[in-house]
């Protein structure tokens, strides 16, 4: 009897339990589900293997062959002159500020090369080499033509005429190339920001000059007898992050728009219930839209759909993951099935008849959860591939992109009947309503005849909207799988707080049922909900995957350029956060966000802790330079309530903290405001 409850004990430390890793059933259902047939998943992994706390405090250096070097704090913290350092004499503030603009160089890296493949496709499209592509929002490339100083008009017989559109997508795509690597100026979009933040960075001397090169010097200054001071080395930090949001990520966005749409919202469904058993599940992971554009496509179309009813399914079920989930979603409705960490899981369904994936964030382990079903696993990018032999690469070729999508549809139909497990799907989906943007989020708050911001300042103003948070992030095995996200949203739309939200955090929104109108009655403050009923929409907005963290950027310029709420992104009445990251990308995000005015806060761990000085570096004087700062808490409720003390705190500074009457405005009144 003592045997069988050491074999036990033993048991329950070596995997995890289901309701203390997530709050949500379907992924409990996944995890006891994998743990009777003895696959082994994150969850699992996260219990048997404990992080490093020196690492996780951000005071470990490995740079060099003579490390790694750990710095831990001593105990009862330091008293007097902190005298840690490394073989080479780094201290722990040049070590933590190594690390950390490392993540940020990784972060970058993973966005811009994203924007970069995208301007690639873009450019094969305007030469017209390939027919799987085409430029359908004519009216964002004369937009986005503009930022990057390419003329949208020529003279004609001395007149001012549009000019063709092929010649200015060619220009475009040539001009947006250039910004990873041109040898001369600054990165074009830096000018979208409101002039005031524009003349702060310019003040700082950050204002990226190419993408590539900002992470190219974070490499170099961060080698061993470099840069060894922690605010220079944040200097370069913050100019490769700007890098990032205000160049390669919002490329990557803009470019995508122009190419496949500009998201307009719809409606859908979220979490691994939207999986069906009587239809080929074809599931697309991953963060790069250029190929899952062109499977939507042949799925849904007749030819694949007779396809696969000779097969003896019904049809084809797309659904996705992380945030080439949210890319499909936002322009066609396809239903994402999970989030980061339900990834395994889609596959234990034993439904998943093929995932396809792409570039980051995909378990390597998806490989070996796959052998236990009859799952085809895919990958598609000559720079992501597995060791594993059960996994099959077809490379994405945009000349040759429908046969490619074709070859992984036929796999995933092929595979339908070759289901060696039970089906066990969870019930559990909710409906959603998604794509989101700045151009809908101005149509739907702005008005109609307006055309402009000015009807959410207003309501900001008045006191019916408290402020803005972007929540926003990954999720982490760390932490309870989706509570951070939940919580923190939820306190602050009880707060009368509008959340904008992409990646894995729109996710598990969605899977919460928060991305609906009907939300607004149920969790909301009254100001908030009196908004989101008159106007129909979610007091939680869907804006897309992490790279369209940009759009949040320019809507935040929006917000200022409407006017009434001060010059800057940082007098806004606005707060960012990152409940449950995990991803250096997160950490980039995070930068450019402080770097643009936004006090940001960021849950489960920052690795800069062991260094104190820099740590208060940037916790406080961050503010002092750029209005934004960093923040760490990692209770949910805290954390939001930190963001609305911040949010209150700059209602305060704008003198609209004090409730206003409200009046019937009469056609003088508005008179007067149309002319102001």
């Amino acid at each position: 009897m003592a045997a069988e409850k050491q074999v036990k004990a033993e048991k329950k430390a070596t995997v995890a339990d289901p309701e203390a890793a997530s709050i949500d059933a379907a992924t409990q259902q996944m995890i006891r589900r994998a743990q009777e047939l003895g696959v082994e998943t994150v969850f699992d992994r996260a219990v048997t293997m404990k992080p490093c706390n020196i690492g996780t405090q951000g005071i470990c250096c490995k740079n060099c062959g003579m490390g790694p070097c750990r710095l831990p704090l001593p105990k009862g913290g330091i008293q007097g002159e902190d005298t840690r350092k490394g073989l080479c004499g780094a201290s722990p503030n040049t070590i933590a500020a190594r690390n950390f603009i490392r993540m940020i160089a990784g972060g970058a890296a993973a966005h811009s090369d994203h924007g970069r493949a995208v301007a690639e496709v873009f450019m094969t499209a305007a030469r017209k080499e390939t027919d799987a592509y085409r430029i359908k929002d004519t009216h964002k490339l004369r937009q986005v033509a503009k930022w990057l100083d390419v003329d949208t008009e020529v003279e004609v017989d001395g007149e001012m005429k549009d000019r063709d559109l092929d010649e200015l997508a060619v220009e475009v795509g040539e001009k947006a190339l250039a910004e990873w690597g041109k040898a001369e100026g600054e990165v074009l979009f830096a000018k979208r920001a409101p002039k005031a933040r524009y003349e702060i960075w310019k003040k700082q001397g950050v204002v990226p000059r190419n993408i590539d090169r900002e992470i190219v010097e974070i490499m170099h200054r961060t080698h061993i007898g470099v840069d060894q001071d922690y605010k220079n080395l944040m200097k370069q930090g913050t100019r490769a992050a700007i890098g990032d949001g205000w160049g390669g990520s919002m490329l990557a966005t803009e470019l995508q728009d122009i190419l496949f749409g500009t998201p307009y919202p719809l409606s859908s469904e979220a979490n691994l219930g939207v999986m069906k058993a009587d239809m080929v599940n074809l599931v697309i992971h991953g963060h790069e839209p250029v190929l899952s554009e062109i499977i939507v496509a042949v799925a849904g179309s007749q030819k694949w759909q007779d396809y696969a009813k000779s097969k003896g399914a019904k049809g084809i079920q797309l659904s996705g993951i992380c945030c080439t989930a949210n890319e499909v979603l936002q322009r066609h409705g396809v239903p994402p099935c999970g989030t980061f960490l339900q990834q395994e899981l889609a596959i234990i369904t034993g439904a998943c008849d093929a995932m396809v994936v792409d570039i980051q964030c995909i378990f390597q382990n998806l490989a070996n959860v796959a052998k236990c079903f009859h799952t085809k696993l895919i990958t598609t990018h000559p720079i992501a591939r597995m060791e594993q032999d059960n996994v099959i690469h077809i490379e994405f070729d945009e000349h040759h992109a429908m046969e490619d999508a074709e070859k992984i549809v036929k796999l995933a139909v092929d595979n339908y009947g070759n289901r060696k497990t039970e089906v066990m799907i969870p019930k559990q989906k909710a409906s959603i309503i998604a794509g989101f943007g700045v151009e809908s989020i101005e149509y739907h708050l702005g008005g109609t005849f307006r055309g402009s911001y000015y009807t959410l300042n207003d309501n900001i103003i008045n006191g019916r909207i408290r402020g803005i948070g972007g929540v926003v992030g990954c999720n982490n095995a760390r932490t309870r799988h989706n509570e951070g996200h939940i919580e923190v949203v939820k306190e602050l739309i009880k707060n009368d707080v509008i959340v904008l939200t992409t990646g894995c955090n729109a996710i598990a929104c969605a899977m919460e049922g928060l991305l609906t109108p009907e939300t607004a009655g149920v969790f909301c403050g009254p100001g908030l909900a009196e908004v989101c009923e008159t106007v129909g929409i979610p007091p939680v907005l869907h804006l897309g995957s992490c790279v369209d963290n940009s759009r949040i950027l320019l809507a935040a310029a929006e917000v200022v350029k409407a006017g009434g709420l001060g010059n800057d992104i940082s007098d806004l009445p606005a707060a960012g956060s990152a409940p449950e990251w995990m991803s250096e990308k997160a950490i980039s995000i995070g930068h450019y966000f402080v770097a643009s005015g936004v006090y940001t806060v960021f849950g489960v761990t920052l690795p800069v802790t062991g260094a104190p000085v820099f740590q208060d570096y940037l916790f406080e004087e961050f503010e002092k330079m750029y209005g934004g700062m960093w923040d760490l808490e990692v209770d949910p409720i805290k954390h939001a309530r930190k963001m609305i003390a911040h949010i209150d705190k700059k209602r305060k500074a704008l003198g609209i903290d004090k409730a206003r009457e409200r009046i019937l405005v009469d056609m003088d009144s508005r008179r007067a405001m149309e002319s102001a």
